[in-house]
Formats: C-alpha cells, sequence, structure tokens
C-alpha cells in the first residue's frame, strides 16, 4: 500500500466525517430497524471509492495504508459499524487477488472491483467449519484440462446476497497431507450453478447480508484459481487475515469511541440529585474507564496498522489489537447501556445498536481465545528462553 500525503489525508477523512454526518447518521435507525440493504448509501461509497480504499492506483484505487484505512473504519464505526462490512469484505476479496492474483488476473478483476461495478467478499466458513478452516469440505475437481466443477456450501458469507463475486476457498486434494496443502482459493463469480440459500438472522449487524451460499456443479475456468496453482489457498487466505483483523480492531474502536460520546454528552445532560450525573462518582468511574479503554484499543490498531504498512509481520500486533479493541467495544457498550438507564434499552436511542454490534467483533476474523492463543505462540517463538 502507499503512502498518503497528510494534507491529502486530512481532507479525506473531513470528507468521511461530513458524510456520516450528513448522510449516514439521519438514516441509520432507518435501516438498522428495517433490516434493509442501504443501497442509496453504498452508492455514496461507490462515489468516494471506498471499494477501492486499499487497491492499488495502478488498478483503479486509492492505494491507502492500513493506517489510513483504520482510521476510515473507526470514524464509521463509531456511527454504524455494520456498513464498514460491506466494504472491507470486498476488500478482503481484492486483496486476495491484488496480492496473489497473476498479472491477467489483476488487470481483469481489479479495475471493477475498485469501482465497485463488481462487489463481494470472502467465502471461508462452512456449517462444520470456521475458526479450523482446514477442516472444510467444499470440493473443486478438475474438469478436463480447461476448469473445475465446485460443489458444497459456505454460510455465514457477508455480502451473500448482494455481492455478485467472492474468493471462495476449497479442496483441491481432500486427501492432501498436510491438509492445509490440499486447499486453493477462487474467484467465483455468481452463474449457474451458484445458489443463494437463506438470509441469515443475526441480534446486531443489520442491513449487511449474511447468507448461504449453495455451490452444485458449478463449473469455473482454470483461470479463476488465484495465482493459478493449486494447494496455495490456505496460505493466500492467512496472508490476508492480517489486514482483516486490523479492520476488525478498527471497527471496535469506533464501537467503544462512539459509546463513549453518547455516554459522556448524556452523563452531561441527565441530571439527578440536582447535578449532572457525570458529576456522581459512580457515573465518573465508568467514564474514566471507558475513555481510557478506547484510547489504549486505539493506539494498539494503529500500531499494528503501522507494522502491516511497513511489510513487517503483525500477527501478533494485529490479534492483541483484534482482541483488545474487540473487548473494548463490549465493556463500553454495556457500560454506556447502563449510564443511559432505561432510555439506554431504548429503540430510539442509539446505544441499543452499538451494544447489539459489538459482540460480533468478538467473533469476526477469528474468536477472542483464538487470537489469545496466536498471541500466546507468537510471543514466545519471539522470546526464547537463551
Amino acid at each position: 500500500m502507499n503512502n498518503i500525503d497528510k494534507a491529502d489525508e486530512a481532507q479525506l477523512l473531513a470528507t468521511i466525517d461530513r458524510w456520516i454526518e450528513r448522510e449516514v447518521a439521519p438514516r441509520v435507525k432507518e435501516f438498522d430497524h428495517a433490516d434493509r440493504w442501504p443501497a442509496e448509501i453504498v452508492e455514496q461509497m461507490k462515489e468516494m471509492g471506498l471499494f477501492g480504499a486499499t487497491i492499488s492506483p495502478e488498478y483503479g484505487g486509492l492505494g491507502l495504508p492500513a493506517r489510513t484505512y483504520a482510521e476510515i473504519v473507526m470514524r464509521v464505526s463509531s456511527v454504524w459499524m455494520a456498513i464498514t462490512g460491506i466494504f472491507n469484505s470486498h476488500l478482503m476479496l481484492a486483496l486476495a487477488v491484488e496480492k496473489f492474483g497473476t498479472e491477467r488476473q489483476k488487470q481483469h478483476w481489479l479495475p471493477k472491483f475498485a469501482t465497485g461495478e463488481i462487489r463481494g467478499g470472502l467465502a471461508l466458513t462452512e456449517p462444520d467449519a470456521g475458526t479450523d478452516l482446514q477442516s472444510i469440505r467444499m470440493v473443486a475437481k478438475r474438469d478436463g484440462n480447461n476448469g473445475y466443477v465446485i460443489n458444497g456450501t459456505k454460510t455465514w458469507i457477508s455480502n451473500g446476497i448482494e455481492g455478485s463475486c467472492f474468493a471462495m476457498l476449497v479442496k483441491t486434494d481432500p486427501i492432501a497431507n498436510p491438509r492445509h496443502t490440499g486447499m486453493s482459493l477462487f474467484i467465483t463469480p455468481k452463474k449457474e450453478g451458484f445458489k443463494v440459500g437463506r438470509k441469515l438472522e443475526k441480534l446486531g449487524y443489520k442491513s449487511i447480508d449474511s447468507a448461504e451460499l449453495i455451490f452444485e456443479d458449478y463449473r469455473i475456468p482454470a483461470d479463476h484459481l488465484i495465482g493459478e496453482v493449486e494447494g496455495k489457498g490456505f496460505a493466500q487466505v492467512a496472508g490476508g487475515l492480517e489486514l482483516g483483523r486490523i479492520n476488525v480492531a478498527a471497527r471496535g474502536v469506533g464501537i467503544a469511541e462512539g459509546a463513549l460520546r453518547l455516554a459522556t454528552s448524556y452523563a452531561q445532560i441527565r441530571k439527578t440529585f440536582g447535578k449532572p450525573i457525570g458529576e456522581h462518582q459512580a457515573i465518573a468511574l465508568k467514564i474514566g474507564e471507558m475513555a481510557t479503554r478506547a484510547r489504549a484499543a486505539r493506539l494498539l490498531t494503529l500500531d499494528a496498522a503501522d507494522i502491516f504498512d511497513r511489510g513487517e509481520r503483525c500477527d501478533m500486533e494485529a490479534g492483541m489489537a483484534k482482541y483488545f479493541s474487540s473487548e473494548a467495544a463490549l465493556e463500553n457498550s454495556i457500560e454506556s447501556m447502563r449510564i443511559h438507564g432505561a432510555y439506554g434499552y431504548s429503540k430510539e436511542y442509539d446505544i441499543e445498536r452499538l451494544y447489539r454490534d459489538a459482540p460480533l467483533t468478538c467473533i469476526g476474523e477469528g474468536t477472542n481465545e483464538m487470537q489469545r492463543l496466536i498471541i500466546a505462540r507468537q510471543w514466545m517463538r519471539r522470546n526464547p528462553v537463551s
């Protein structure tokens, strides 16, 4: 990813702030409560170039560094986290093609991804395989010399209904040992043999569709295999998870900061016993903890993004950021709701949406239990006994 001039970054972030204030904030309840696809907002995101945010300018994208991209995600998520999933899942598809695809694949697909003409996501999870990706069962079999036939089911796929193309992890050699050497990643546009199953209803994360994807004798040309070499899929997916975890960390920061902002405002307006509730020690202690959590989450996330931008390995730092920021989102949303009292439980107030959205960040892009294992493993490898 490219560096960005500070003045250009400031201008971009100011544009994002104005858009959130004028277009997103006034309509978020309307879309969220109806769980309705925000078509108008998606078109605005296309116009701002968000679907090409991290794609290289060579292919028509903005080429933003991870740090700037994280700042955008934080700002949007502080008001409405769900819509960041619409462009982030899409950008994971684009990252797989740009990082591991052939030049011909990049030239063909990336310009269309960058404009949002083709939108989609990353399809990894299956009914019996989530965190343990090596347990997937979807299989791609050779169809002569010219292509593959894919059969199987994916589930919990973001943009599954509204998207039109996905990076799909499959088994090309189901009996390979070790298992990961038999996995490959394909570019799979919607066409005959590709059906969308049921829309999955969720506690939060509304308006972005999560769906089952069903493949029955889905035929695809060989040049849709990313990199056109079998057996590289697991490594290709792992190569994108660091940025994915930085994104989820940024979402957590946004929710934590949004919950803090709402609590701060309410604590200065709401009065009990003749003074604002923020002047009561019990509430002040909560706000002090919330402010510290949000700040620490932001710094961890930007630290991971900076390491990613330098091209260094950051699975430990991205894991730390994702783990801490998502837990900060959960804690801050709960504390903000408690500060709001009964009003926090009302759908008229924004805090109930942040409260519903926060748990997703603890699950998405690898559970927090898995993050702690990754952190511990990497920490010990980097600090061996001498």
